[in-house]
């Protein structure tokens, strides 16, 4: 099964710079719309998102799980799965984004395959995910998307996370 492996902050819902209160959370402009294009064709979605303000103590991961719970429900629950890294960058862990520690568990969790499947983002460190994972990464410019435009590595760039949506629905009903 395909998947979209997605980042959160900036990408779904606004980035705040370490989300640490439920009342900021607010979608970006026709995200909800782009997870009910991804649903209709097919894919799982998983959110993949670096925490580290757990590790610098900004907040709990029952924060990050909480504030995970009601972003799927403002979506009516169309994302299928949570995968969070709550450590520092220097800790070296295997789940930091752009290691593949989220996306590997994702995939034994859900059983899916990398053929057909997107790592979608606002930051080069998603686009090198998706490339450290072999999937196809995708830059979106919304929340830090910008200031990669004109660096990044991903060949495919999108305004935001519905263009996105509506160019991979439409590559996979033309295949």
């Amino acid at each position: 099964m395909k998947a979209v492996f997605l980042d959160r902050d900036g990408t779904i819902i606004e980035d705040v710079n370490y989300l640490s209160r439920l009342e900021d959370i607010r979608l970006i402009d026709r995200a909800r719309e782009a997870l009910e294009l991804f649903k209709d064709n097919g894919f799982k979605i998983i959110v993949v998102s670096n925490q580290s303000g757990v590790g610098r103590g900004y907040f709990s991961s029952e924060f990050v799980k909480e504030a995970n719970n009601l972003l799927n429900e403002m979506v009516d629950g169309l994302i299928d799965g949570f995968y969070f890294c709550p450590h520092l960058p220097e800790d070296n862990c295997s789940c930091r984004k752009p290691k593949t520690g989220m996306v590997d568990e994702a995939i034994r969790d859900f059983n899916l395959s990398k053929d057909g499947s997107f790592v979608i983002g606002d930051k080069e460190s998603d686009v090198e995910l998706g490339i450290n994972a072999g999937i196809e990464p995708v830059l979106v410019l919304t929340g830090y998307g910008e200031r990669y435009r004109d660096s990044t590595k991903a060949r495919l760039i999108f305004k935001d996370i519905y263009e996105a949506a509506r160019w991979i629905c439409q590559k996979g009903s033309m295949e």
